[in-house]
């Protein structure tokens, strides 16, 4: 026969042992690392977005040159590279306005050698004012060797949470981008097809 001898206590459950709100604090805990990555990985993303973008503006004003399109464009030197400043900012218009944003230069070398002297950085819109009238646009006429250069000041989007891909704390990089092109005989070209 056995005998059960209660000893008058009950068990309690304590407090380490109380599973309930763990959830809310694992994703307490989780939750900022996970936003952080997702941000930075957006942003990173964009940036890169953007990069492509501007190649592809650079890209789309070297070919209206190279091809005499813009040289053949009625108007003053002006009004050339107010048509090229549109083209280029229409395209990049998705990132915000080009006013104080993009520069664009365009000249010409007589050859590679001239060019490849020529190491000057591209002029920005944050330049000073001096440095922006001096940017040349000279598209050149049929087989001169041009450089386009484009340059952007791109605002990132969360300089404060994940990857922070400004410049020196200020909230935004520049976005350079170079085409190098020998022009095509266009002007010859005309004068077969006349």
């Amino acid at each position: 026969m056995s005998v059960l001898v209660s000893t008058g206590k009950r068990r309690r459950p304590g407090l380490l042992r109380d599973s309930r709100g763990s959830t809310a604090v694992e994703f307490a805990i989780i939750a900022p690392v996970f936003l952080m990555a997702m941000f930075s990985i957006f942003e990173v993303g964009w940036f890169f977005y953007a990069n492509s973008v501007v190649d592809a503006a650079v890209s789309d004003a070297g070919r209206q040159i190279k091809t005499g399109q813009l040289q053949k464009s009625g108007g003053t030197s002006d009004d050339k590279y107010q048509q090229i400043y549109t083209k280029v900012c229409n395209i990049l218009k998705t990132f915000g306005g080009c006013e104080n944003r993009l520069t664009v230069e365009v000249n010409t070398y007589s050859s590679f050698t001239d060019l490849a002297a020529d190491n000057n950085p591209p002029t920005c819109a944050d330049a000073p004012p001096d440095q922006l009238d001096a940017i040349p646009f000279v598209p050149g006429g049929e087989l001169e060797i041009v450089r386009v250069r484009i340059c952007y000041i791109y605002n990132t989007l969360n300089p404060a949470i994940g990857v922070n891909l400004a410049e020196s704390g200020s909230g935004k990089r520049r976005l350079i981008s170079s085409l190098i092109f020998r022009n095509e005989p266009f002007e010859t070209n005309a004068k077969k097809r006349d």
